[in-house]
Order: C-alpha cells, then structure tokens, then sequence
C-alpha cells in the first residue's frame, strides 16, 4: 500500500510540476479583449495611434482617439464586465506562488526562463530582456513587481523558443512609464496607478489598470494572439456569380476610358456605351453595348451588394473622415457611417488567415488622397477584401487600392490608380483614366479572343471544373509564371504561345502547379496562348511581352 501511495504522489508531482514551475495565466475575461482599459480613471491618446482591441474606461471618459480596431467602450455594460473581469485577474495574480526574485533593473541583455518572479521594489527595464519559453509554448512569465515599472528608451522584450506575449504578465504596484520606443510584450496591469505610453511604444498586450489614468501619444499596440484566442475568418464572401468576370462593370450607367488603361476580366455597362478602352490591354471581353452577359452581371451585382449590406457589423469605425492614416484592420465586417476620406496608407492584417474575409461598409461617399494605399498583410488577399459604397467613389491619382468595390454611386479612378481587384457600380457612370485593374478571374470567365482559335468567339468558355490558372507577371520582360491548382486532375496539359498572326511561337508541357517559363527570345508584343489538358481547353487569353 505505501509504494502504492508513494508512486500515486510521484505521477500527481510530475504532472504538476510544469504548473508548479511556470505558474499559471490568470483569467482576464472580458478585459482581455481590450488594448486599453482602467476601471476607474480617464483614457486618453495624442497624436496617432494605431490600436488593435477595444479601448476604454468604466468610470471616466476616453478622449483623442481616432478609429480603434475593436470599438470604444465608456461606462457601459462591457466595461462593467471588464472592470469585474480585471479585478478577478489582479487577484489571481496577487496570490501566484512566487519561484524566485529578481533585481529591480531588468534587462541588459538578461534571459529569464518561465516562472513567477518577485521585485520588491520600483523597477526600470533598460535594452532589451529576452524570455526563453525553452520550447513550451504554454509556458507563462509572471513578473510581480513591488512598486513602479519604467522602461528606458528604445528598450524591449524579446520571446524566444515558443514564449508568446499571451503568456506575459506584468502586475505592477504602482506607475506604469514607458519610454519612447519601448517593445513591450505582455498584459500589464497597474494596480491604483496610471499607466503612460509615449510615441514610438509597441506593446503586443495590454495596457489595464485598476484604478488610473490612461495616456498614449502614438503609438502601436495589439491584443495578442494565441493561448486560446480566436482564429478571425470574417464574414463569408458574397457570392459574385458572372460579374465576378468582370474588371469594370456598371449596371447603370455609360463605363469611360481615357488614356492607356490595362484591365484583367472584362470591361462593360448594362445601361449606357462602354467607350475608350483598348482590347490589346483588355484581357477578357469589352461589351460596348449591353448584352446577354451585362444583363446577368447586373443581376448578380445586386445579389452581391444585397449581401453586403445585410451583414451585421462587428466593429463600427467612429471617424470617417480619419480613415487611413495607419490605421490596421483585422478580418471582421466593419462599418464607417459618413462621408470616408481615406488618407495615406490602410494596412488590412489576415494574421496568417489566406482565407480571411474582410467586408468594410461606407454609408457615404468615398474619396482618397493622392498616393493613398490599402497594404495587405499576414496572408490577406485582394480577392477576399469587399468594399460597401452606399455613395459615390472617387479613388485618387497613384492610389494603390485592393479588393472589390461595390458603389451606389459613380466611380472614378484617376491617372496612376493600381487596383487590384474589381470595380463594379450598380448605379452610376464609371470613369477610369490611364489605371491598371487587375481582378482574380476565375477560369470560368476566360474569352477566347484573337489567335489560332476562333477570332470571332465571344461567349464565355465553360471547361474544367475546380482549376484555377494564374500567369504572371504580364506583361512580363524575360520570364513569366504559369500556375495551375489541381493539375493532378489533369492529363497531358500543354502551353501555346501564337503570336498575332495565329504562328506558335513557343510550347511547354506542363507538369508541376507553378512553372517559370524563359520568354527572353519573344521580342516585344502582343500574343495569345492556349492551355489545354485532357483533350480540351482549360485556359486562353492575351499576353504582352515587354523587352
């Protein structure tokens, strides 16, 4: 009985120990969901601040901020939760058994393993502190301190080996400080006192306090991912039907080209004349008059907007007329109420997600600035990103614009204007000057126009199901890539380059999803390829070489 019992004790110490060692994460609730929170105490920012997470205070008022990722929450039933929530947590970490203590100057080059440790004192965190998780990416930091907390300038927390910012926590007894250019990781909670943030700071956490103010001046900071947090998809995407064929389209409404434009998918109105585009540098079909296919695309527009604009927002962005400037989004259904002024540079974050979704409406008008740019981070890609128009669009010159624009209103894209993506209008003129649009066309909406085939087809080709073709770049200089989804489902699949006069110029057998082709001997032009596999085609188009 007693080897029994001692052998019982061993297996329940082992199993225990890791928790014994590394301590364990408290329970931050609904506080966790927020960047910057204090229970009882302002929360206030200068100067621009991109922030990821809600922000607010229970009992006080949040000033200064522009759109926040995550919402604003001021003595509402959320911060109520949250005060609750913070206070359970402080607690929960009061009482963590400490392992060992540590002196109040942090840093210098110091590498601390996971733990709970104790400073007695008013600490100051210089150059950088790296936290091994020695390959336990469960492991928890737990860093109690006795006192104030402040960091020097361009100071940092560095993780190593599995440690995640979600398993980092800072409970302080006093003032928060961090210096200009400080790389925090961790949720820091200040316990009756304020916390302050200067310009430069990233923290990947949190910024909580019990009882105190709140102050940043420009700064990034994020609610981490991991240990357990959701995995953001968005919303499921409309379902385009045939206007996803299209680059430009409007159902109602005259479609205008000036100037040199390129356009990948098709170009055309349902009401009015599509004039000035030329289809060397159209890569799908130009309807200068309406047809059958404008008739079905304008259908689908309006399923596809109907969607849109039944979806529920997740996130409301409070200052139109501050959007941009910086600003990071995450895979959610947002929606901005007013007149939009995009400025400088928008930065759309998929955080690792290729698939994420990301719906943003504007019950207004949209206008950028020159050289504005929606820049795709962390997977995001320009075929998932939808942008809801209740007003017209006008997209300024050498503007960089990605995703799917769906206006009721005119659109306009000036001279420079890089789209990628699609610009549809339900109601209104669509305007572009000298732009290049590049749409993700299926394989469904590929033209046969020009070269060996048939000169005269027009209709859309229906071939083989599930494949997806990419060439790029084109137009292209010595090389360009041919990639191709699926192609195991395919036998004998065959690339042909012609050149205008319908003379094969080039053939590759193709054999694996991406395949690089040398293309340095086509002098400058326009050609037209085929690929066809099992006996039929999968693919044609237009190709331009640039020497």
């Amino acid at each position: 009985m007693k080897n029994i019992l001692q052998k019982t004790l061993t297996v329940l110490l082992l199993f225990l120990l890791p928790l014994l060692a590394f301590g364990q994460a408290p329970d931050l609730g609904v506080a966790g969901d927020f960047v910057l929170f204090s229970t009882d105490g302002a929360v206030s920012n200068s100067g621009i601040s991109q922030l990821t997470g809600k922000v607010g205070t229970n009992n006080g008022s949040s000033t200064g901020f522009g759109n926040v990722n995550g919402g604003m929450h001021d003595g509402d039933a959320t911060s109520a939760q949250a005060a609750a929530d913070l206070l359970i947590a402080y607690n929960q970490l009061n009482v963590a058994v400490v392992d060992s203590s540590l002196a109040p100057a942090l840093g210098g080059g110091q590498t601390l393993t996971p733990g709970v440790y104790a400073i007695s004192a008013a600490s100051t965190l210089n150059m950088q502190l790296t936290l091994d998780a020695q390959n336990n990416t469960n492991a928890v930091f737990i860093f109690k301190i006795n006192g104030s907390l402040s960091t020097n300038a361009n100071s940092s927390i560095r993780l190593i080996n599995g440690a995640q910012a979600c398993n980092v926590f800072w409970k302080v007894e006093g003032l928060v400080e961090m210096a200009s250019g400080t790389a925090m990781k961790g949720t820091v909670i200040a316990n009756n006192a304020g916390i302050n943030m200067n310009t430069g700071d990233v923290l990947e956490g949190r910024a909580l306090s019990t009882s105190g103010a709140i102050t940043v001046d420009g700064i990034l900071a994020y609610t981490p991912i991991g240990c357990g947090s959701p995995v953001l998809t968005g919303p499921d995407a409309p379902t385009m039907g045939e206007v996803a064929c299209y680059g430009i389209f409007s159902s109602d409404g005259p479609v205008e080209n000036t100037g040199i434009s390129n356009v990948n998918g098709d170009v055309g109105a349902n009401v009015g004349l599509t004039t000035g585009f030329d289809s060397l540098l159209v890569s799908g079909n130009i309807h200068p008059i309406p047809d059958g296919s404008t008739a079905d695309a304008a259908a689908d527009l309006l399923l596809v907007y109907n969607y849109l604009n039944g979806l529920s927002h997740d996130i409301e962005l409070l200052y139109p007329a501050q959007f941009g400037r910086n600003l990071v989004l995450t895979p959610h259904t947002y929606i901005l109420n007013g007149a939009t002024s995009f400025q400088d540079t928008l930065f759309l974050n998929a955080q690792g997600n290729a698939n994420a979704v990301f719906v943003i409406k504007i019950y207004g008008a949209l206008s950028t600035s020159t050289f504005s740019n929606v820049v795709l981070r962390n997977g995001t890609q320009a075929k998932n990103v939808y942008w809801l128009v209740n007003g017209a669009v006008d997209i300024s010159e050498n503007s960089v614009f990605n995703g799917t624009i769906v206006s009721q209103g005119a659109i306009s894209l000036f001279s420079g204007v890089e789209i990628n993506g699609r610009a549809l209008t339900a109601v209104g003129a669509l305007s572009t000057t000298a732009i290049d649009a590049a749409a993700d066309i299926s394989v469904d909406c590929e033209t046969i126009v020009g070269g060996p085939i048939d000169t005269n087809t027009t209709s859309i080709q229906k071939t083989i199901a599930n494949i997806s073709v990419h060439i790029y770049p084109n137009p292209f200089a010595h090389a360009t890539t041919i990639s191709i989804n699926n192609i195991d489902q395919i036998q004998k699949v065959e690339l042909r380059i012609f050149n205008v006069l319908g003379k094969e110029v080039l053939y590759e057998n193709i054999t694996s999803t991406s395949t690089t082709i040398a293309t340095g001997n086509l002098p400058s032009g326009v050609y037209f390829y085929e690929l066809t596999g099992n006996n039929q085609l999968i693919k044609s188009g237009k190709l331009i070489a640039q020497q």
